[in-house]
């Protein structure tokens, strides 16, 4: 078997793997039904809380296996092709996955952040899935554009920027559920788990506050290497418009979150617009439209 074919069978792989881990998740929030949030007074371990558990340990200990095999994915891809792998829609949907999962990962392990595992899983499923099935290509040289140092800097701030911009927005989803289910007095289940709305505002603000200046590194890298590739630094090609639309609503979203009167609720829907047109920059832009980054299309 070639690097390349065992590239793709790991890729196969890893989208199945973390689809487990999203049932896995998804049994751990439907088994904390009815969970107490305060242990027993005896002591003694109530038994739904060590199923809720159990469930959640198997969710990451399937994500971890996931995630390493969709690592050695990405790095087999780019051994195959000889460079870095980033070179098309379906490289770079991967790469920034794996980033995400990582990112994840260490938050888990800073944090003890399992209640990311759900929204992170899904999104590694569903964009893997997506990536193996609608996005592949095989593997081929980079076209002469692509020939440029600034092309591994622009794409790896990129990665590490979307990273946080989709944690952020998973933090930002279960502020909004956790935030309605405290206005209404009705936090149990698996919420009680979750931080609170304050605590889930505030960890999505600092990952937005860390990726933004990397997004603002990413254009302005982006634009040095149109200068060297095209002769220009700016010329509204769709792909560099969106990203500059990216670019404003998360602007926008630190803005709103330190105004006094636009935190929460309406910072956490803003991060949530900003990460759809994050990917609708990287997927929809490459489908729906023309221009100079045509090449990264499927």
């Amino acid at each position: 078997m070639t690097t390349a074919a065992t590239s793709d069978l790991a890729m196969v792989v890893a989208a199945v793997a973390y689809l487990v881990a999203f049932v896995l998740h998804s049994v751990e929030w439907a088994a904390a039904r009815g969970l107490a949030d305060a242990r027993p007074e005896d002591g003694r371990e109530d038994p739904t809380r060590l199923r809720v558990d159990l469930w959640g340990r198997l969710g990451v200990a399937v994500t971890v296996v996931a995630a390493v095999v969709h690592v050695l994915a990405v790095a087999l891809r780019g051994v195959a092709a000889d460079r870095f792998p980033w070179g098309n829609m379906y490289e770079f949907v991967s790469a920034s996955l794996a980033f995400a999962v990582v990112a994840y990962l260490v938050a888990l392990w800073r944090t003890g952040a399992r209640w990311l595992g759900l929204g992170i899983t899904l999104l590694a499923a569903v964009g893997l899935g997506l990536a193996v099935t609608v996005f592949y290509v095989d593997v081929a040289p980079l076209v002469p554009a692509l020939h440029s140092v600034w092309f591994i800097i622009h794409i790896a701030a990129a990665t590490i920027a979307g990273a946080a911009f989709n944690v952020a927005a998973i933090a930002s989803v279960l502020y909004l559920v956790r935030e309605r289910a405290e206005s209404r007095g009705s936090v149990g289940g698996y919420l009680g788990k979750v931080p609170s709305a304050r605590g889930l505002d505030l960890f999505s603000y600092r990952l937005h506050a860390f990726a933004f200046p990397l997004w603002t590194f990413t254009i302005v890298a982006g634009a040095i290497w149109a200068q060297y590739a095209w002769g220009r630094f700016w010329n509204w090609d769709p792909k560099e418009t969106w990203s500059f639309v990216t670019w404003v609503i998360y602007a926008a979203y630190l803005h709103a979150r330190a105004t006094a009167g636009w935190r929460g609720r309406p910072a956490a829907i803003i991060a949530i617009i900003g990460v759809v047109s994050f990917w609708f920059n990287f997927i929809g832009v490459n489908l729906l439209f023309g221009g100079l980054h045509s090449y990264a299309g499927i």
